[in-house]
């Protein structure tokens, strides 16, 4: 998605070789023994993400004290991180069980481009949160001026609206591409690089929007912590170690999910030209692609207050 580079994948027509609409993927594993334990483990990992996130909604939902900027943002990550999770785990789990894991070309690019539109939508939704947390915490008397309703609407419909059209851009482009029959897809859905690796024509276009993709990334993930440096040196000033005990505490939760999300994709891409390196880049996958939204609703839930009180009293009214 954002942020890899990898050398040596542009390739020139291949002679001689059957041109295919329908691909293979090669899955998470061979092994028939291990086929219901990973069943099991990733159907418990989807499921807590659609739980936790959902209770999330709910508890904004629910609570009028909820009712800010903040948690409007933290309610559309939990949207993202929902479609995010559902663009591979359902797929994944029901390739599980089968022998030989075919996708069509156009179904192939129109997972891509959904994973492409959610994952970079939640990236992007974390760099508009580090800002709001800047100005909540560093511009207190004007935070609701600033942050109005209408600019946090106006924040995420330009978030949407530009990660759908970066999307189509590399959508559009890989239908140009043609595909070869020598070689599987060596992944547990249909990702880019692992894509561009098998095909037949000359993907100069696509990895040079992949560079591209890669600055923008390096932009946001600046976006997201240059907010930070102002705001540690602001919660140090605050005189009450509760106030700053609670800013601390929400801007770690934020700083967490960034990492986590960063370093997985980082970690995937980054490795994802080296074909002798399948296992890890799966394994990598699976971090990025389907534990990161499962973590986000756990880490907000242990280290926002906020979010555990109303948990506290929903429980108790059950």
């Amino acid at each position: 998605m954002l942020l890899f580079i990898f050398a040596g994948i542009v390739k020139s027509e291949m002679e001689n070789q059957t041109i295919v609409y329908m691909l293979v993927l090669a899955g998470l594993s061979d092994f028939s023994s291990l086929q219901l334990p990973l069943f099991l483990v990733f159907l418990l990992i989807y499921i807590m993400t659609l739980t936790g996130n959902l209770l999330i909604l709910l508890l904004i939902f629910s609570y009028s004290h909820l009712k800010t900027p903040m948690y409007f943002f933290l309610g559309t990550l939990a949207c993202l991180d929902m479609c995010y999770s559902s663009v591979t785990s359902p797929r994944m789990l029901f390739d599980l069980f089968k022998d030989k894991r075919t996708i069509s070309v156009q179904a192939c690019i129109t997972q891509i481009f959904f994973f492409f539109f959610f994952g970079e939508s939640e990236i992007s939704v974390l760099a508009v949160m580090s800002y709001d947390r800047y100005i909540a915490i560093c511009r207190p008397l004007h935070y609701m001026q600033i942050m109005s309703w209408k600019v946090c609407v106006q924040l995420v419909s330009g978030v949407l609206v530009v990660c759908v059209v970066h999307s189509l851009m590399h959508t559009v482009l890989l239908t140009k591409l043609t595909f070869c029959s020598s070689h599987d897809l060596q992944s547990f859905f249909c990702d880019l690089p692992q894509l561009l690796q098998i095909s037949c024509s000359d993907t100069f276009i696509n990895v040079f929007l992949i560079i591209i993709s890669g600055l923008l990334g390096v932009v946001i993930l600046g976006v997201t912590f240059y907010p930070y440096i102002t705001i540690i040196r602001t919660v140090l000033k605050i005189p009450s170690k509760n106030m700053r005990y609670k800013a601390f505490s929400t801007c770690s939760s934020h700083l967490t999910v960034v990492f986590i999300f960063y370093s997985t994709a980082f970690f995937n891409y980054f490795r994802s030209n080296a074909n002798d390196h399948h296992t890890e880049d799966k394994v990598a996958s699976v971090f990025y692609a389907i534990v990161t939204p499962c973590l986000n609703p756990i880490i907000y839930s242990l280290k926002n207050q906020d979010i555990k009180t109303s948990l506290r009293k929903t429980l108790q009214r059950m």
